[in-house]
């Protein structure tokens, strides 16, 4: 929908474009996206990925989206590596493509499509405490200019979108974004509070019917693993009428 022109998501096409224009340009990405699940982490190792249209029901130039960046089976390798190193079993696959996880935003951000990517799959057991470990490891990476990318969604409510807002639901949106904000953004939060806050994010208020099933939010959970500190910033913004955010943590 953003790269369609939808007017409900061109708030975030211009949050993307100013985080693209404020951070060096990367050697390479990592994509935690919340469209890929396994039963262990699993690492795409094409050299030349395809893309995966996971999605339905939209208009025809929807399938015909290009984003042609190369993929890094050296990454690939490394990210293996330093899992196999802690403990961790994983795999690589050289068949899977990218989803549009990783194809919608970079498309926004690095139209030219010449950065290397690597996407990373979601733990199916979608437990948070792992993929915040996840993450722990990912640090280990001796790469020069990586950037690591959640590609998730701070509210994702899917009946939600797409009913009428009401004083309640407003309510309900809002007081999770309030509690989302505070936790990666408190400069006076401990980091063991912030990462049990994060571990036992169900407690949050409304966290439930912001997240009725958690796979959007655990990217996030990643990206706060590889830094375990205050994010550097914020971005408040409406994405679908929805009151979302997004965080950037800087080395």
């Amino acid at each position: 929908m953003p790269l369609l022109g939808d007017e409900s998501h061109a708030e975030m096409v211009t949050c993307l474009k100013k985080i693209a224009a404020n951070v060096k340009k990367p050697s390479a990405i990592i994509l935690v996206s919340a469209h890929w699940e396994e039963k262990i982490p699993t690492i795409t190792s094409s050299q030349h990925p395809n893309l995966i249209y996971d999605y339905h029901g939209f208009p025809a130039e929807a399938y015909t989206i290009q984003y042609p960046c190369e993929g890094s089976p050296s990454l690939a390798s490394s990210i293996q590596e330093v899992f196999t190193q802690a403990g961790i079993e994983s795999k690589l696959d050289a068949e899977r493509g990218f989803d549009h996880g990783l194809f919608v935003p970079l498309k926004i951000m690095f139209p030219e499509a010449d950065i290397p990517c690597v996407q990373v799959s979601l733990v199916n057991h979608l437990n948070p405490n792992v993929h915040i470990n996840l993450g722990k490891v990912l640090r280990s990476l001796d790469v020069d200019g990586l950037l690591v990318i959640g590609s998730g969604f701070s509210f994702h409510n899917m009946r939600a979108f797409f009913s009428t807002d009401t004083d309640e639901s407003n309510m309900m949106n809002e007081g999770f974004e309030r509690w989302l904000i505070e936790t990666c953004t408190s400069q006076s939060m401990s980091e063991s509070t912030r990462e049990q806050r994060l571990i036992n994010w169900k407690n949050a208020p409304w966290a439930k019917y912001c997240h009725p099933r958690e796979e959007h939010l655990m990217p996030l959970h990643v990206c706060y693993g590889i830094t375990k500190t205050v994010c550097s910033a914020y971005f408040e913004l409406h994405i679908l009428n929805k009151k979302t955010s997004m965080y950037l943590w800087e080395n």
